[in-house]
Parts: structure tokens; sequence; C-alpha cells
């Protein structure tokens, strides 16, 4: 009998050291300097953006955290924190447009899961995100997405509007400005460490 092929291989080594199973993520494979550096490099709309730089998923993040705590100026320093990293598994699958998803359909969902729970872990955070703190990210991320999408992607404000809804209490313009990737990895790590001293004080 021919000898058996070797599973495929479904780890990816990070930068850091760490080897990630991305089929059984473990929260002590996850590094916060593998994810900000990751995210800086994935761009938004499949790079279709107009700018010198990609508007990556690492600025978008910082974007949609900054809208939610318009959105709701009491939100709590964990749940900011769970909003800055709401993409965060993109680090290592990617930025899937949302038409392509709808195709791939559940597996890729899964992995998305697997991935955020570890991430979530990691960090201390819930494994499983409370739905109104999920319902406000989306909200944040479909104001950002309609921002995006009309001052950087081409699309006409009627599209976006039909397809993101129209932001309400916000100026007509953000005046977004795709940052170079060392920004976006920078103010990432800046963020993340900012509402990760305030969620997790240090008990004296």
């Amino acid at each position: 009998m021919p000898p058996r092929s070797a599973p495929p291989r479904a780890w990816q080594r990070m930068l850091s050291g760490r080897r990630l199973d991305l089929l059984d993520p473990s929260p002590l494979d996850v590094e916060i300097v593998d994810i900000a550096h990751g995210l800086a490099r994935v761009a938004r709309w499949n790079g279709q953006t107009h700018g010198d730089h990609a508007f990556s998923v690492a600025q978008h993040c910082v974007l949609v955290e900054d809208l939610a705590l318009r959105l709701e100026p009491t939100l709590a320093p964990k749940y900011r924190l769970t909003v800055l990293l709401h993409d965060a598994p993109e680090y290592v699958i990617g930025d899937m447009i949302s038409p392509f998803k709808a195709v791939v359909g559940g597996g890729y969902k899964a992995v998305e899961s697997r991935l955020e729970a570890a991430i979530h872990l990691r960090f201390g955070l819930p494994a499983t995100v409370p739905a109104e703190i999920r319902q406000l990210t989306k909200r944040a991320d479909h104001v950002s997405a309609y921002f995006e999408a009309v001052e950087l992607a081409g699309f006409a404000r009627d599209e976006a509007v039909k397809l993101f809804g129209r932001p309400r209490g916000f100026p007509e313009r953000l005046d977004l400005v795709p940052w170079s990737t060392a920004e976006a990895q920078a103010r990432f790590l800046e963020r993340f460490h900012s509402l990760d001293r305030a969620a997790h004080p240090t008990v004296a």
C-alpha cells in the first residue's frame, strides 16, 4: 500500500517565534506584536483604495474603536479593547471581503470564531462577546465602512448608504488618510496598551 500522505499543515509560524495552530489555536500562542504586525499589513477593500498607502485593518480597528466610543461614551475599557480587537483574527486569515465570505460559507466563520476566542482569552476578555457589545461593534463597523467606502474606495454616497446605512450624528466626512504600515502598527499597539492598562489595572 502507498504511504498515507501527511495531513496538510494547519499552523503558521509568527515573527515572535510562536507557532499558531489555525484549527485549534491556543491563547498561549497569541502575541499582540504579531497581531499588530499582521493587521498593519492587511489591506481593507482588497487594496482598492485611494492614497499612497493601503488602508490597513490595523487603522480600521483603531477607527472602529474610536467610533464605538462616540456611539457609547461610557463604554468600559475592557469593551473598548474588545472592539479594538474585533478584526484581530485577520492577522492570520486576512481580510476577506463580505461577498467572498458569503461564497466560502461556514468554514471561514468557524476558523475566525476559534481564533477570536483564543485572542480574547489571551488578553483577559470574555471568549464570547456579550450581544450588546457585538451589536455596538457592528454599528461602529458599519459607520467606518460607510466613510471608508465614500472617502477611499470610490463608492457613491447613495451606494454606500444602501450597503452600510447612513451614519447619524457624525460629520459629513472623517477625512480619512491611510497610514503607512509602520504608523498603523505603532498606533494600533499604542491604543492596545493604553486600553489594556485601563482594563486590567495593576493591583497595588
